[in-house]
């Protein structure tokens, strides 16, 4: 719970750079566990109800359902990657701010992505998408490509799923050691950093 109230803290403060105009929402389930999201869900924000369904159904059930109610975009971003830099999401925003179509991605280095972000809801970057692999990354830009979509590309950074990316976080938090592919300083996740200095 620690990641994900750090990424919710982080996008807060992008969400309340008014010069942005962004929103922030979270796409949880299962319905009825609304309760759970009441101590991390910073003021403003709203709970949207995920559909059923596969993962890539889920991602593009999700911004579909968002786009309804009347946003010009939306980026989905993961809740394991609490030290990503608030600069990469305020940059999501304002590349979905320009007109033309576009994917923003921000890739990690596992291979797949902590960010999605569209104007549109394609359901072409979700199909045929092998989950949880390196190669996530590389076919969501090969379908967005197919189909005469620009992809822009966000700052590699890095999501926690398992114990070499749990150990890149505790070097990043806890000995102030950027991760050796970042070329910028990481978000100060305080709750993940209160909760790794606990299991010492």
């Amino acid at each position: 719970m620690c990641l994900l109230r750090d990424t919710l803290e982080s996008l807060a403060g992008v969400v309340q750079n008014n010069e942005l105009r962004a929103a922030g929402l979270i796409s949880y389930t299962p319905v009825g566990d609304e309760e759970l999201f009441e101590e991390v869900t910073p003021e403003g924000f709203a709970l949207v109800a995920q559909r059923e369904g596969d993962f890539g159904q889920r991602l593009l059930g999700a911004a579909e359902d968002i786009l309804a109610c009347g946003f010009e975009s939306v980026c989905l971003i993961d809740s394991d990657s609490p030290t990503v830099p608030a600069a990469a999401y305020e940059r999501a925003v304002r590349e979905l701010a320009r007109e033309g179509e576009r994917i923003v991605l921000g890739p990690t280095q596992d291979g797949g992505y902590y960010l999605i972000g569209m104007r549109r809801a394609r359901a072409a970057v979700f199909e045929r998408i092998a989950w949880s692999t390196g190669s996530v990354y590389a076919q969501t830009c090969a379908r967005a490509w197919g189909a005469g979509i620009e992809v822009v590309e966000l700052p590699l950074w890095y999501d926690v799923d398992d114990a070499a990316t749990l150990e890149i976080l505790k070097a990043e938090l806890l000995a102030g050691m950027r991760p050796g592919f970042a070329m910028t300083k990481g978000y100060d996740a305080w709750w993940t950093r209160e909760h790794l200095m606990g299991m010492q």
